[in-house]
C-alpha cells in the first residue's frame, strides 16, 4: 500500500510521519514503513507455531520513572548480531493520562522503534508490563485485573481500550512485522480468571486487526501454562529464570538473595526425580519444558519472553547454564529474548565483576556472553 493510497487524512498523517521516520527525506514518494515486510527475511507466524525468533528485550519504556526513548544503535546492533527479535515491554501510564485518553508523542517514539525494527528485519512484540488492574511490580494504581466484580469489569475494559488503541494504530503492519504480547507475567489466578482479564481485550485487537498475533505470558510470573485460554486462539509465553537461585542470585529486590550460596551448574546435588527443583538439564527438561510441549503439541505456539542470570551470577554458571538452555530450547523449537540488551542481564553494559569487557562502539561487551548466544542457530537450516 502506498502512502499516496491512503483516503483517511489523519491515518495519511501517520504513515507519513513514519515512512519519514523510516526513510528520511525521501519517505514520502516511498513505501509506507507499515506495508507487508520484506520477502525472504521473515518467518512464518500463526498462533500455533511461532518462528524461533531470538533476540533482546529492550527497556526504555517499561517502568514511567525511568523512561527514555529507543536507541536506534540498539537495533542496529541486535540486527548486525544475527538477532531477529525485540520484545518492548511498556507501562501504560507512559501515554495515558489519568482521563484515559492517550498522549501522542510517546506513542510516536514506539512508532518509531517499530519503524527502525522492521528495516532491519526485526520482529517486535509489544507487551503491556504495567497495564491496567496489574503489575509484577508494585505499587498498583487500583484495581484488580483479575478479581471479578464490577469495579474490576471497569479495569477489564480500560486494559481492552489500550489493546485496541495499538491495534488499530498498527492495523497496517504486517503480522510478520509486529506481535503482541498481553500482559507481562500474570500472578498465580485460575484459569477462569485469566480468560475474564483477557478476553475483552482480545476482542478488542481482533475488532480492528484480526490477524495479529496475540501472546499470553502463562500465570505464576509465566512459569505455568494456560490450557484454558486455548478457545481464544492465542500463542503463550513461559519464562528462563529456573533455577531461580541461580538466576537471581544477589538480586536486590528478591529478599534474603544476598545470603545464597554462589550457585554452580549443575547444582551441587540432584534430589529425587520426583522433586520440584530444578538443579540440571534433566529436571530442567522435565519441569521446564515438557509441560509447555504438552500445550504446543495441542495448537499453541510457544516462545521464551524472558530469560537471564543477574551480574552477580559467576559468568562461567552463566554460560554454563545459558547453553543447556539454548540447547533445550532449540530441541523445542522454541524462540527467546534475553533479559535485557544494555544492562545487569545483557550482554552490553553488565556490570559483572567477573568478565573481561571488550570496548566496543562505546559500550563494555561481553563477548563470550554474545557469542553463547551467537552459537543457537537454528534447527532447520530451511527455516533461518
Amino acid at each position: 500500500m502506498l502512502i499516496d493510497h491512503v483516503e483517511d487524512p489523519e491515518r495519511r498523517r501517520l504513515l507519513v510521519r513514519l515512512g519519514d521516520v523510516a526513510l528520511g527525506a525521501g519517505g514520502l514518494a516511498a513505501m509506507s514503513a507499515f506495508t507487508a515486510c520484506s520477502q525472504g527475511h521473515w518467518l512464518p507466524a500463526t498462533p500455533a507455531r511461532l518462528p524461533r525468533w531470538r533476540g533482546f528485550n529492550l527497556l526504555e519504556k517499561y517502568t514511567l520513572a525511568n523512561e527514555q526513548r529507543f536507541r536506534q544503535s540498539d537495533f542496529d546492533l541486535i540486527a548486525e548480531w544475527g538477532f531477529n527479535f525485540v520484545r518492548l515491554p511498556l507501562d501504560y501510564r507512559i501515554w495515558t493520562r489519568p482521563d484515559g485518553t492517550f498522549r501522542e508523542e510517546p506513542l510516536r517514539q514506539i512508532d518509531e522503534a517499530i519503524v527502525w525494527a522492521r528495516h532491519r528485519n526485526i520482529h517486535v512484540a509489544l507487551c503491556l508490563h504495567r497495564a491496567p488492574g496489574y503489575c509484577v511490580n508494585p505499587p498498583l494504581e487500583g484495581g484488580d485485573l483479575w478479581a471479578e466484580g464490577p469495579e474490576n469489569d471497569a479495569v477489564r475494559r480500560r486494559f481492552a481500550e489500550q489493546w485496541g488503541m495499538f491495534a488499530a494504530r498498527y492495523r497496517d503492519v504486517d503480522p510478520l512485522c509486529l506481535s503482541f504480547n498481553l500482559i507481562n507475567e500474570p500472578p498465580d489466578v485460575t484459569g477462569a480468571a485469566y480468560v475474564r482479564a483477557a478476553s475483552g481485550a482480545v476482542a478488542a485487537i481482533r475488532a480492528a486487526d484480526p490477524d495479529r498475533i496475540i501472546i499470553a505470558d502463562g500465570t505464576q510470573g509465566g512459569r505455568r501454562p494456560v490450557p484454558e485460554l486455548r478457545p481464544l486462539g492465542l500463542a503463550q509465553g513461559t519464562r528462563g529464570y529456573e533455577p531461580f537461585h541461580l538466576s537471581h542470585y544477589k538480586a536486590g529486590w528478591v529478599k534474603g538473595s544476598d545470603t545464597w550460596d554462589p550457585p554452580t551448574w549443575p547444582m551441587p546435588s540432584a534430589p529425587s526425580p520426583n522433586t520440584d527443583q530444578v538443579v540440571d538439564p534433566a529436571s530442567f527438561t522435565r519441569l521446564c519444558i515438557q509441560p509447555w510441549k504438552d500445550l504446543g503439541a495441542s495448537g499453541v505456539g510457544i516462545i521464551v519472553g524472558e530469560w537471564g542470570a543477574y551480574r552477580h551470577t559467576p559468568h562461567a554458571t552463566v554460560l554454563a547454564w545459558a547453553r543447556d538452555c539454548l540447547a533445550a530450547w532449540r530441541q523445542a523449537d522454541w524462540g527467546w529474548c534475553l533479559w535485557n540488551f544494555r544492562g545487569d542481564f545483557g550482554v552490553l553494559d553488565s556490570r559483572r565483576d567477573d568478565v573481561r569487557y571488550e570496548t566496543f562502539r562505546g559500550h563494555l561487551l561481553d563477548r563470550a556472553f554474545l557469542e553463547c548466544l551467537r552459537e543457537d542457530g537454528p534447527p532447520d537450516a530451511a527455516r533461518a
